[in-house]
């Protein structure tokens, strides 16, 4: 998700709008997705490439970083996206996710503020 928070369009301060350059300036491939229509396609690096829904970005990724808690996006099965994805790294910037779920579906799951 891109938004600032979930189930809104709202980019007032969203963690998107900083993450996503600095991994796009480190030379990641960016494929975004986001459930609400928005502006945010124009604020976004121009490489950036936008998913049709939240599998289709994980598909074939390296790596997934959580950054807004829609709650479509804390329904995935861990199951599902690591079939979905080549990598196995998960970054959840919001703890939306069970982190022993992820572990136990052998992903590397980073989250802030919990081990």
């Amino acid at each position: 998700g891109l938004t600032f928070k979930p189930e809104t369009d709202d980019m007032r301060d969203a963690p998107s709008l900083v993450v996503v350059p600095k991994l796009a300036q480190a030379g990641a491939i960016i494929r975004a997705y986001d459930p609400q229509p928005s502006h945010a396609r124009q604020l976004m690096p121009a490489a950036t490439h936008f998913a049709e829904s939240a599998l289709d970005a994980a598909d074939g990724a390296d790596a997934l970083v959580l950054l807004t808690e829609w709650n479509e996006f804390r329904a995935l099965s861990p199951e599902r996206l690591k079939a979905t994805m080549a990598g196995n790294t998960v970054l959840d910037l919001r703890n939306a996710w069970d982190p022993q779920a992820f572990r136990e579906a052998g992903f590397q799951y980073q989250s802030i503020g919990r081990p």
